[in-house]
């Protein structure tokens, strides 16, 4: 086995969840914790670094608009119930009108 065969072998590679992303990221956004130390820290290669970097803020609207997203689908929720309802008082409405319009016709009125 060569050299390059024998590193592919024994270096495993690491997965991190969103949150150590996000955790990692902050640490540098926020903390002011330098790129390099992050990095020698958490064994990342910096081009991966700056990758999820780039991901985060471009992706970072999308987690904005969920707040609006939720916002538009209670609107809408609210708006189909008040739908439903103004469709009931319709059906109550006509179903008097039709009763006062035969009371009326009985009463020779109409």
């Amino acid at each position: 086995m060569t050299v390059k065969e024998e590193l592919a072998v024994t270096v495993k590679r690491r997965s991190f969840s969103a949150e150590d992303k996000v955790r990692i990221l902050r640490r540098h956004l926020i903390d002011k914790v330098p790129v390099s130390d992050l990095c020698d820290e958490q064994g990342l290669h910096p081009t991966l670094f700056y990758k999820w970097q780039k991901e985060f803020f471009e992706n970072g609207a999308v987690a904005l608009e969920r707040g609006k997203d939720s916002h538009q689908r209670r609107l809408e929720k609210e708006n189909k119930a008040l739908k439903v309802k103004i469709a009931h008082k319709d059906e109550v409405i006509a179903e008097i009108m039709e009763s006062h319009v035969a009371l009326k016709k009985s009463l020779g009125e109409l």
